[in-house]
């Protein structure tokens, strides 16, 4: 037998607890892969959420302190605060960094901490059965709009990049989707962007993941990519939208 394709260093020989489709595999075997390019991972330490994403640390065999939800951007400013020769990442689903979490990721963006964020959006609270997110789109439908989602009673899905991309401490926004070859290489180059940032101490960095849950859209693998492309593109510009802190 060859082998073409050998093991990442960093990703655990253990099986996936993701469902089939989930984009969380996929964002994890980039960051191992972008992790052991840039030579890292022993002085690395990861922040993991409450949510799907919380057992990253299954994935992933580096140094992981899991936050009380919402709560990433605060643990990993305290880590790095204390031990600033490490580089520190959070890793955070769209409810935990911009529904519970707002506070903190915006906070932590303005004060331009040193830490570098992976956003991971798929416009669903996956973990705990499809609820209405933030970033939930005008007309559809979850498990607590049945109906759509209705601007009038329910608000329209928050834009975090853009948000965050206006604050003055913030170094570099991107966003990605993770639909098709092409943009997976694309990804790769904002996760790797993002952490040499922090690797040149550079201020705050965020890269946001379109991803897909196809378990509570309810539709198969490549119907729920077909949707990613058709739906959240369309609000969810794709690109690097900042790349240099003002002042």
């Amino acid at each position: 037998m060859v082998k073409i394709y050998p093991r990442n260093t960093w990703m655990i020989n253990e099986k996936t607890s993701y469902c089939p489709g989930c984009s969380h595999g996929l964002i994890q075997k980039i960051l191992a892969e972008v992790i052991e390019e840039l030579d890292i991972g022993e002085n690395t330490i990861g922040v993991s959420p409450v949510g799907c994403g919380g057992t990253i640390h299954r994935n992933l065999g580096l140094d992981f302190v899991q936050a009380a939800h919402g709560r990433a951007p605060a643990v990993a400013t305290g880590i790095k605060r204390v031990l600033p020769e490490k580089v520190v990442f959070t890793y955070q689903g769209d409810g935990d960094l911009i529904s519970i979490g707002t506070a903190n990721i915006i906070h932590a963006a303005a004060r331009g901490e040193k830490i570098t964020v992976f956003f991971i959006n798929n416009a669903t609270f996956g973990m705990t059965g499809g609820q209405m997110a933030p970033t939930t789109l005008v007309g559809q439908k979850t498990t607590t709009s049945p109906r759509g989602r209705n601007p009038l009673t329910m608000g329209y899905p928050i834009r975090a990049s853009e948000m965050l991309a206006s604050f003055a401490g913030v170094s570099y926004i991107a966003r990605i989707a993770l639909n098709n070859p092409k943009n997976v290489r694309i990804a790769k180059k904002y996760i790797k962007k993002a952490f040499s940032n922090q690797i040149d101490g550079k201020a705050f960095s965020m890269v946001e993941l379109l991803s897909i849950c196809p378990t509570n859209l309810k539709l198969s693998p490549v119907e729920a990519i077909k949707w990613l492309e058709n739906e959240m593109i369309s609000y969810y510009k794709l690109g690097e939208l900042k790349t240099e802190k003002e002042g």
